[in-house]
């Protein structure tokens, strides 16, 4: 029988403390990286390889000032493979150590130059490793003078090709690249607060599942990352929404996927399930509609009208009156008429009139 969520609480305090009481330290630490209803900002680990060239120096820096405040770039180089179980080992205890949830690990070799890992964390284990070949790079220098987005601020994601709705690997990167980049999650957007826009264009819209050549190697699918500047102005027709001017901001990549590890089917259910304190009710009786309007239905008893009493005006009254006056006369000229047909027909049979 499996442990209750209690009981493994205090079989972990009882490691961590060595038998004894638990320290408050300890608790506060475990009552922090406790499990939340609503996941915290993902924050991005930044990490060189066992070699790094200057160039990925300027990326990491980038992407630091892309993701701030939720980023950490640590300065030394690193003996880690990422696709290796020690390199993961080590990854994990550096997110762990740093309270990160996603990592970037640039490195630089002969046999993959500028070479990029993008990788997230799930139950403090790695879910999933991307790795990308930086094909061209333009840095933030490169815009000098051109307007930059705030800190702290949310970006607009647009992801252009059929490919990634087609290519099984798009569709994992494009889920790790909205966790990358989302920043907070919000329930309402002020639109004075979206000032850049991130677009991601695959180079090939022909992009299918089977992405392999003739000769058994893989193609390559190449992605351009572009970074605009969003500057909200009046609409000159008078409309209420606001039009968009966009200017290059920075930084942009061209990069081609190289070798990827995505989370086996059963942890990746695991790992997108949403507790159900989470989950909207869902309200009895009310509907939306394409319109956005809500619709009610409301359920009430048999009424019969006919029986209802209200407040009557005097003109209201008179007209009844004078209504039922007429029923009454009509009823008994309907009266006299049978009694004279029945009066008829009773002297044809006898001869003489009924008394």
């Amino acid at each position: 029988m499996a442990p209750t969520q209690q009981q493994a609480k205090q079989a972990k305090l009882k490691q961590l403390s060595g038998g004894k009481a638990p320290k408050a330290r300890v608790v506060r630490y475990l009552k922090k990286t406790e499990p939340l209803l609503v996941e915290n900002t993902r924050s991005v680990l930044l990490l060189k390889g066992i070699k790094c060239s200057n160039d990925m120096n300027v990326v990491l820096k980038d992407m630091r000032a892309l993701k701030a405040p939720n980023s950490k770039l640590l300065s030394k180089n690193n003996v880690i493979q990422s696709f290796d179980d020690s390199g993961q080992q080590s990854l994990e205890f550096l997110m762990t150590k740093n309270d990160c949830s996603m990592f970037v690990l640039a490195s630089h070799n002969k046999k993959r130059p500028n070479n990029l890992c993008l990788g997230r964390m799930f139950d403090r284990r790695i879910l999933d490793v991307v790795e990308l070949g930086v094909e061209r790079y333009k840095s933030l220098l490169d815009y000098k003078g051109n307007p930059k987005k705030r800190i702290g601020s949310k970006p607009l994601m647009l992801f252009v090709g059929d490919g990634w709705h087609l290519n099984a690997e798009l569709k994992r990167l494009q889920n790790l690249l909205i966790d990358l980049h989302r920043g907070d999650v919000v329930n309402k957007i002020v639109l004075s607060g979206l000032d850049h826009i991130m677009v991601f264009t695959t180079a090939h819209n022909n992009v299918e599942d089977d992405n392999t050549n003739p000769n058994g190697t893989k193609k390559k699918i190449l992605i351009h990352q572009r970074v605009y500047y969003c500057k909200l102005k009046k609409n000159p027709n008078g409309g209420r929404a606001p039009i968009p001017y966009l200017t290059p901001s920075g930084p942009d990549m061209d990069f081609t996927i190289r070798r990827t590890q995505f989370a086996s089917p059963d942890v990746w259910k695991m790992a997108i399930k949403q507790p159900t304190a989470n989950k909207a009710k869902k309200v009895k009786n009310r509907t939306t509609n394409i319109f956005g309007e809500t619709i009610g239905r409301l359920h009430l008893e048999k009424q019969d009208i006919d029986k209802m009493g209200g407040k009557k005006s005097k003109a209201l009254r008179v007209a009844e009156k004078i209504e039922k006056e007429e029923e009454e006369k009509i009823r008994d000229m309907e009266l006299e008429r049978e009694k004279g047909e029945m009066q008829a027909e009773f002297k044809q049979a006898y001869g003489f009139d009924e008394e």
